[in-house]
């Protein structure tokens, strides 16, 4: 391992960490890899994900051996594909929906027959083993793998909780139904206030057994499809890029996909269209409409020489577009990573509740250790005191401690990037607390982001609707959101519009054509000027 401790600069990779089940596995990996010179990584347990910085000149695959040794799975990350964002973890949320159906539908007749006495027919205790058997081997089937795949690397985790808790559970009702009074026909539990001490052979535990693994499949099941949504955040942010782009080659257009553009080539970007990539107007003049980008509704004007950036939308004329950056280096992908490195990050809360999992399964376990000798020296009796130990480990399984914070980043930062609202990382997402001001500078953030007209000044002797009704019916026919806007406001005032005639475009400027039998323009002071309509200078003003 000397290479490790070079003094060249760091490298970085984000490796897929696979076989995490709780917190403690994360915090595990974590200590794993920082024992390595001039390794630092961070593992989120809720992201899976692990972010590694190391010298350079160290091969990735050293550390991915790390963390095999550990008992988990690592890869590193794939090559960029025309989708970018990561899969739905489908397969996972199917496996644990079927897990939880069935422990639910099993183990709500084992808890009802168990904390209902006229429930408790002849014989009920054998039906509670039919039930709870399955749900404790089938259904809790992933703890009690990720118990053992742990045991075996000398670790402890909540599934060791879970495993130990549940099988203890359903190992000491086997006991009292088959070699104590448990099984005898017409056994009840009884329902009392009253605390009696006995041997604990005439008690059994299926409920407990069954109950926990429901309840811990729930939240694991939860904590996937939040897993999920949230990062449907970043493939909603990377489906806003165009699928395929008009690129020009010997003259000619031809249509490829998006993500086969290379910087340098020459794209056409027609009305309405959105941009494939970052790029240079190298032909034509339009307005884009950036909104999604910076917000703000009043579209931006751009000629030849101006920068314009992928997934931005085209609202006036064609464009000829020289491709700058492409793939992982455009704005839209970076905003996307922005997002994901916010949800790989973690936040000081995080870093506590790690650590504190960390060393909570082994004390849990000692206590339950702890619990079975000072019964046994009590001189109480093997069951009274397996009874206690029992109880210690299904009541200590406080999945929610590392479940609870990683989850809460993960969804607070992927809803905020729906709404638009980018979040740099979880420790900015955490010190939102103590804020007392917010200054914000664009309009579209405060606003629905679509512009409406708000008032018509008019030269003297003309007529508002009139106006509003001629220049109403020529915008309807334009795309650009300005015009857009215009036309809605005249349509609400004046009722229904004529459609107009010789409708053209005059790129950057406006538009003109004919309606009624009146000629008429729309569009900037310029416009006007070259057909000698000068305006007053009240309008002017």
């Amino acid at each position: 391992m000397s290479s490790l401790t070079d003094d060249r600069p760091p490298s970085a990779v984000e490796l897929s960490i696979g076989g995490m089940t709780c917190a403690s596995c994360a915090n595990r990996i974590e200590r794993k890899l920082n024992k390595l010179d001039g390794v630092t990584a961070t593992v989120n347990y809720a992201t899976e994900k692990a972010k590694v910085t190391f010298p350079e000149g160290v091969d990735p695959r050293t550390l991915i051996a790390e963390v095999e040794k550990a008992g988990y799975t690592a890869e590193l990350p794939a090559p960029p594909s025309a989708e970018g964002a990561p899969q739905e973890p489908r397969d996972e949320l199917r496996s644990l929906r079927d897990r939880l159906i069935t422990s639910v539908v099993l183990a709500v007749p084992v808890i009802a027959m168990a904390m209902i006495p006229p429930l408790q027919f002849t014989h009920w205790q054998w039906l509670s083993l039919t039930l709870a058997a399955p749900v404790v081997v089938y259904a809790g089937w992933p703890f009690h793998k990720a118990a053992w795949t742990n045991l075996r690397h000398g670790a402890a985790t909540m599934d060791t909780l879970v495993s130990l808790g549940t099988i203890a559970a359903l190992g000491w009702s086997l006991w009292a139904l088959f070699f104590g009074s448990a099984g005898t026909p017409g056994m009840t539990h009884p329902f009392a206030f009253t605390i009696e001490r006995t041997d604990g052979s005439g008690n059994i535990y299926l409920e407990a057994a069954a109950g926990v693994t429901a309840f811990i499949l729930a939240g694991r099941y939860f904590e996937a499809r939040s897993k999920r949504r949230a990062g449907a955040a970043l493939r909603a942010l990377l489906e806003l890029g165009a699928k395929d782009v008009a690129v020009l080659r010997d003259g000619r257009e031809v249509r490829i996909p998006s993500d086969q553009l290379k910087a340098g080539d020459r794209f056409v970007v027609r009305p309405g269209e959105k941009i494939a990539t970052d790029g240079v107007v190298e032909e034509g003049s339009s307005a884009v409409d950036a909104s999604m980008l910076t917000g703000e509704s009043v579209p931006v004007e751009v000629r030849p020489g101006d920068t314009v950036t992928g997934a931005t939308v085209n609202a006036g004329g064609r464009l000829v577009v020289r491709a700058t950056r492409v793939g992982s280096d455009t704005q839209l992908a970076q905003m996307a990573k922005l997002v994901e490195d916010a949800q790989t990050g973690k936040a000081q809360v995080q870093r506590l509740a790690d650590r504190i999992s960390g060393i909570f399964v082994p004390i849990v376990i000692a206590l339950a250790v702890g619990t079975l000798g000072f019964w046994l020296g009590t001189g109480d009796g093997a069951g009274a005191a397996f009874t206690a130990a029992v109880a210690v480990l299904i009541i200590a399984c406080p999945c929610a401690l590392g479940l609870a914070t990683p989850t809460a980043l993960l969804v607070g930062t992927g809803r905020g990037a729906q709404m638009g609202i980018l979040i740099k990382g979880p420790e900015v997402l955490e010190s939102t607390r103590t804020i007392d001001t917010v200054v914000l500078d664009k309009t579209g953030t405060v606003t629905e982001g679509k512009m409406t007209l708000v008032d018509v000044h008019l030269a003297d002797g003309e007529d508002r609707d009139e106006v509003l009704r001629l220049a109403g019916a020529l915008e309807h026919a334009s795309e650009h959101p300005i015009a857009q806007a215009i036309a809605r406001g005249a349509a609400e005032r004046v009722g229904e519009l004529p459609a107009p005639e010789d409708f053209a475009n005059v790129e950057g400027l406006g538009v003109q054509g004919i309606v009624d039998g009146h000629a008429v323009l729309v569009g900037r002071p310029t416009l006007l000027a070259e057909w000698s309509q000068h305006l007053p200078v009240e309008l002017e003003r």
